[in-house]
């Protein structure tokens, strides 16, 4: 089944009149590949939504768009705690083992915490 990401990668295709395989040469990846990131039978790679942005010079809209897209198509994360210490390592932990017990009002704050574009100079 397509995800976000894959709906708007096939939405891009469809607007530009380019087929799959097109697509799938210009990212430097087999037609296959390209189907399977569509239909979230395969991680989204690092870079891929700002290499489609510059790459088919998607305005600032489509960017957004893009970028909410890959977000919401996103099954896993991963941390690499190897060069965590401390604090630092326990939080990550603590965090992921809570993570789905947060209400939403904590999540708000925690977003706005971290969120670079809602922290006050």
């Amino acid at each position: 089944m397509l995800n976000d990401f894959g709906r708007f990668l096939r939405k891009i295709r469809i607007d530009r009149g380019e087929i799959i395989k097109g697509m799938s040469e210009k990212l430097g990846v087999t037609a296959s590949y390209l189907s399977a990131i569509e239909t979230g039978k395969r991680k989204i790679p690092v870079g891929w939504t700002e290499k489609i942005i510059k790459l088919y010079a998607l305005n600032e809209k489509q960017a957004i768009e893009l970028r909410k897209a890959e977000s919401s198509s996103i099954q896993n994360i991963k941390f690499d705690l190897s060069n965590l210490l401390g604090e630092r390592r326990e939080t990550a932990i603590l965090f992921a083992r809570e993570f789905d017990g947060l209400d939403d009002n904590t999540l708000e704050e925690i977003r706005k915490i971290i969120n670079k574009d809602e922290r006050e100079d």
